[in-house]
């Protein structure tokens, strides 16, 4: 299996995994990127996987069924994606597992950025050169989270923690260039981190050469990532300063969001 991560609009990933012969694509923002890496590799478009109803995710749907006609999708249950009715999209909720180029991936629900938000987890094969992959749309971002539109902070801070507990070598596919200005947030909260410096130093290093910052993986996460790392002191601290009420990680979670919300 194959990953690409294919650029579209200011700071969107659609991610591509392919087979050589057969593409999945993952929240498509926009269609001509992605008609476009089929052809050049000349490849067939086997299924789109959806995470969630925002346009920057499915924008893109109905242009790909104008080019190639009748393509399995796969949707969040609680959602209503703007490209229906009449497309062939199977619903998914919490627990399904969907059969793809030799591959099963495994439904989670993930509440929180949006009301039925789901992710997409590929586990690993076995094999040290295919570890698992998390297809996680706007739930999760290296060093940081989406934000919480329709779901509450006690659900998101779930949604995450339920991540987070995958295995430590799990690729982190995010759909969005975000991590620079997130690791910036995350030494603000934890000034200290020697692993977020080094990270932001990289990824800066990644940026200027005009390449992406992903996939990531989750061990890194939960040594950068202040959204995982809610049980820590300095983070713990860092909230408590930003108006947290205890140590609880929900109440931890929802005071370093609202500062996110407003860091520049």
């Amino acid at each position: 299996m194959k990953l690409v991560a294919l650029p579209a609009f200011a700071d969107n990933y659609i991610w591509l995994l392919h087979d050589d012969h057969a593409a999945v694509v993952v929240d498509p923002a926009e269609g001509e990127p992605v008609i476009a890496a089929l052809a050049e590799r000349s490849l067939a478009l086997a299924g789109i996987l959806v995470t969630h109803h925002h346009g920057d995710h499915i924008g893109g749907v109905e242009a790909l069924l104008g080019h190639f006609g009748a393509v399995p999708i796969w949707g969040p249950s609680q959602e209503r994606l703007a490209f229906e009715p009449g497309a062939p999209v199977t619903r998914v909720r919490d627990g399904d597992a969907i059969a793809l180029l030799g591959q099963t991936f495994q439904v989670i629900d993930t509440p929180g950025h949006t009301a039925g938000h789901v992710v997409y987890h590929r586990p690993s094969t076995g094999s040290s050169d295919e570890p698992g992959l998390l297809l996680c749309g706007d739930t999760l971002f290296s060093a940081g989270c989406g934000r919480v539109f329709e779901g509450t902070p006690a659900q998101m801070q779930a949604s995450l923690q339920r991540l987070a507990d995958l295995p430590g070598d799990t690729q982190v596919c995010c759909a969005h260039e975000y991590t620079l200005s997130n690791l910036r947030f995350a030494a603000a909260v934890e000034p200290d981190n020697a692993d977020v410096q080094r990270h932001l130093a990289h990824c800066e290093a990644l940026r200027a050469a005009g390449q992406p910052t992903l996939p990531s993986t989750l061990s890194l996460e939960r040594a950068i990532n202040p959204f995982l790392r809610c049980a820590q002191p300095s983070v713990r601290a860092a909230a408590r300063a930003r108006g947290a009420a205890s140590d609880d990680p929900i109440a931890v979670f929802t005071a370093i969001r609202a500062w996110k919300n407003e860091f520049r």
